[in-house]
């Protein structure tokens, strides 16, 4: 049976109800936070296109159509024929799938993971790709680049010279479809997403 004394020293110090919640916590305002470490000419462009309302629109032209990958199956083959056409040599996939639990307000578009299970004496490697399932509705290049990025992964851990030269050779405009990714999260941030 707990005593007094024990009651007391479990009792919180601070009245919790008085702490912040998750719904006090103003997000990060400023819809240009994804792009901040572009050269400032980009930054002006794009300041320039959010004061007319244009980046929506700028996106929209750029790239019309959303792609038509609507199940895990279909993201998953659509992911291995990227790799067959440049990674043989990694190990396999086990699982690549939309994820309803990554929030694109944490700058995560995707999430790779490898993981070693060991099965007696064996050792099985399994590596896994999870999409915001956001991305569900965005123009395939822009997915493209995504699935690029996390594949990257398989091979390269660190976001280093070697990783973005493999990004680039799996998708020569990397770098291009990199930023529109930012310009279309500068919108989501504010509300005007063109897709």
């Amino acid at each position: 049976m707990a005593r007094k004394a024990d009651a007391k020293l479990l009792k919180p110090k601070v009245d919790v109800q008085s702490l912040p919640n998750s719904k006090d916590l103003k997000p990060n305002s400023d819809p240009l936070r994804y792009i901040r470490h572009y050269p400032q000419a980009v930054i002006s462009q794009v300041k320039a296109l959010l004061d007319n309302n244009e980046l929506g629109e700028h996106l929209l032209k750029k790239y019309p159509r959303v792609h038509n990958i609507r199940t895990d199956k279909a993201l998953y083959d659509y992911t291995l024929e990227i790799k067959q056409a440049f990674l043989k040599q990694t190990d396999p996939l086990s699982k690549v799938i939309f994820d309803d639990k990554i929030s694109l307000s944490h700058q995560a578009l995707g999430l790779h993971s490898y993981v070693n299970r060991r099965q007696g004496n064996k050792v099985k490697a399994k590596n896994e790709i999870r999409i915001s399932s956001r991305l569900k509705r965005i123009p395939e290049p822009l997915l493209k680049m995504v699935i690029v990025h996390e594949l990257a992964h398989l091979r390269e851990k660190d976001h280093n010279k070697a990783f973005y030269q493999l990004c680039c050779n799996m998708q020569s405009n990397y770098h291009q479809l990199e930023l529109d990714m930012r310009l279309l999260l500068i919108c989501e941030s504010i509300g005007q997403s063109p897709y």
